[in-house]
């Protein structure tokens, strides 16, 4: 079975682009380093700041300010020079403060099919009294013009958000870096930090929309001269429920539509297995040929139907229910 997938960003030609070269493989360094957790409590350690383009351009005011008053003996000029200084200053506390002590909590990322975005949930928690404002998320490395999840997180309270992931092929995809920033109050200097969740992403084959009917059942070796059976929409082998009967064997759709208890009739069902063969199915490719594997799991599971899978190397005896769909699933998934 395929290892863990990480997506990383292809490094630049060391050719045309030799400084984004250096730069991409000092990065990837530097992001190796950092462990991997589904919980991240931010600290001073792993909290970075910086000013932004307008900090810059504050600090440049400022300097042009002071010098205009030193040369005309401005008292004024000087008061606001200080003044803005100061608020300067007491916003770096204020900014690196907002994310120092937050708590990230990356919650299990539920399996989906191929055809469908992963949903990263990730709740932020506040210890303290004061709340924390103008926080953003968003997944490393995206297209910097992308939009970012903002959120505000109330005082001794969290707040959950939702970060989506696009684009996943079959396979287990570990979940890209995560990256959370602030600039608030006053905009002038950036406060970010960077996550490496450890948890991964199982994106099931994507079913084929129109598949063929569900392949006979075969015959158990001592089922003596039974005949092959073709699976259909009902269940054949029913019978009226009988006092005693274990409620698994009741079918329960059935029961809803007509209002009347029916159970399987194991005398006749255990003649007959309904095994789903990756050998038996045909297509162009191998991931059309799971597309339809996945099709036929879907459809013997709501006809509450026992079906077992063969692939080359792995045998899942025929069973139904929740767990056995998603042992199925896997399965395909990961060949």
């Amino acid at each position: 079975m395929p290892a863990v997938t990480d997506h990383a960003q292809p490094l630049p030609n060391p050719v045309l682009r030799p400084l984004a070269h250096v730069r991409g493989r000092w990065q990837r360094w530097w992001q190796a380093r950092l462990p991997r957790s589904d919980t991240l409590t931010l600290t001073q350690r792993n909290v970075y700041i910086l000013p932004t383009r307008a900090g810059f351009m504050l600090a440049g005011t400022l300097l042009l300010l002071l010098v205009a008053s030193i040369n005309y003996q401005l008292n004024l000029g000087y008061l606001l020079t200080f003044l803005l200084g100061g608020s300067a200053i007491v916003s770096t506390y204020i900014s690196h403060g907002t994310l120092r002590g937050l708590t990230l909590v990356l919650h299990p990322v539920e399996a989906h099919h191929a055809d469908a975005p992963s949903k990263l949930r990730i709740s932020l928690h506040n210890n303290r009294a004061a709340a924390r404002y103008g926080i953003g998320l968003r997944i490393y490395g995206e297209d910097p013009h992308a939009p970012w999840v903002w959120c505000d997180v109330p005082g001794q309270g969290s707040t959950d958000t939702e970060l989506v992931l696009p684009g996943l092929a079959r396979g287990r995809h570990a979940v890209p870096m995560l990256t959370a920033e602030t600039r608030f109050p006053l905009g002038i200097f950036r406060v970010w930090t960077l996550w490496r969740p450890a948890a991964s992403v199982l994106v099931y084959p994507q079913a084929e929309a129109l598949p063929p009917a569900l392949p006979e059942g075969q015959a158990h070796s001592h089922g003596g001269n039974a005949a092959r059976h073709v699976a259909s929409s009902e269940f054949d082998g029913v019978r009226p429920y009988r006092r005693g009967d274990p409620l698994k064997s009741i079918v329960w759709k059935k029961a809803a539509k007509t209002d009347e208890l029916v159970s399987r009739d194991s005398l006749q069902a255990q003649h007959f297995q309904l095994w789903l063969d990756l050998s038996k199915t045909q297509g162009a490719s191998l991931e059309q040929r799971l597309s339809r594997l996945c099709a036929w799991v879907l459809q013997s599971e709501a006809q509450e139907l026992d079906y077992g899978l063969r692939l080359p190397g792995l045998e899942l005896p025929p069973e139904q229910g929740e767990m056995h769909k998603r042992k199925c699933l896997e399965a395909l998934a990961l060949y």
